[in-house]
């Protein structure tokens, strides 16, 4: 792959990320559609014609092909909600189910721009696009977050118009079913203030503090267990049952994620903290609608935080980032 050939797409790199992320909702795997849409266009750089279409929109259409390809070969990847009801009781053990693909969250480092994640990225919404059919999910993406015309997504899937039209009135159903509603999701800076105050209801182990700050429907999951909870009742429930048994000596670093504000947990060890989870929530006006806290060291590394364990000194402000005691373990 030549110097002049690479400095031409690599702009374009941090779109197709995030687009490829779309489509398979993984970011190793789009990581590697990626590396494969710049293969292919390599290979096909010299019947490209500008006067056809853009650089981006010939990119975004072998990325996309890609993707069809390599989701012909792949599970989708679901969060614990997509596959069964909640349960409704806290203090029982939790079901592991480690032999479930994931969904993994993206860093906003990774994305282009983060702010797009208040509906195209963020873990919800790509979440109900995994239960869509690839071909959906492909029209759906092309028309509504890239807002390309349904002659262009046509020729670009090899579809009819109408069968485009046709996919994409069939994936708008299954989402509205799936109840994203756009203006609910309140501004960044919003939603960090509500986190927050969630996390000094936690150093204060304040449970009537945390009752004021979630939804009355709040959802609380946590791959790789299939057990997730629904209600502020259970979510506070599990909680407490969390506080009793590990107690409330955690780190807490403030990061980001599909546009929504994270924490990276860490729990007391003998010689510091070590890192537990990373957990990503949904503010809405109405407050803290979903917690979906991970543990998979894939994750970890993604984000960064793979072999970390701040202590004392980074809370005093050795390491600059505002550390706080967050959510107990999962699986207490």
């Amino acid at each position: 792959m030549d110097v002049d050939f690479a400095a031409r797409i690599d702009p374009f790199r941090r779109d197709l990320l995030a687009h490829c992320y779309r489509m398979l909702g993984s970011v190793h795997d789009a990581e590697d559609l990626v590396q494969e849409t710049m293969l292919r266009a390599w290979r096909a750089f010299a019947r490209y014609d500008p006067a056809r279409s853009s650089m981006r929109t010939w990119l975004y259409r072998i990325a996309t092909n890609a993707c069809l390809t390599a989701l012909e070969q792949r599970s989708r990847r679901p969060l614990p909600s997509g596959l069964g009801g909640p349960d409704d009781e806290p203090d029982r053990p939790l079901v592991r189910g480690e032999e479930v693909p994931w969904l993994e969250p993206v860093p906003d480092a990774m994305v282009a721009d983060p702010t797009d994640a208040l509906v195209s990225l963020r873990l919800a919404f790509v979440a109900a696009l995994q239960h869509l059919p690839a071909r959906q999910r492909a029209v759906l993406i092309l028309r509504e977050v890239l807002s390309w015309p349904a002659a262009d997504v046509a020729t670009a899937l090899g579809m009819t118009t109408a069968a485009v039209n046709s996919a994409l009135q069939r994936a708008r159903a299954h989402l509205d079913a799936a109840g994203l509603a756009e203006d609910e999701i309140v501004e960044p800076g919003d939603a960090r203030t509500q986190v927050d105050r969630y996390v000094t209801a936690f150093r204060n182990a304040d449970l009537a503090a945390l009752e004021k700050l979630l939804t009355d429907d709040v959802t609380l999951e946590m791959p790789p267990f299939l057990t997730w909870f629904r209600g502020r009742d259970a979510y506070l429930r599990f909680t407490a049952r969390g506080f009793t048994l590990r107690g409330t000596d955690w780190r807490m670093l403030p990061t980001a994620a599909n546009g929504q504000p994270a924490v990276a947990a860490y729990t007391a060890t003998g010689d510091g903290y070590a890192l537990h989870s990373l957990q990503v929530f949904t503010v809405t006006a109405a407050g803290i609608s979903h917690t979906t806290v991970f543990q998979d060291h894939a994750v970890f590394d993604k984000f960064g935080l793979a072999g970390r364990n701040p202590g004392d000194d980074v809370e005093n402000g050795g390491g600059g980032s505002d550390l706080t005691p967050t959510l107990p373990p999962v699986g207490a």
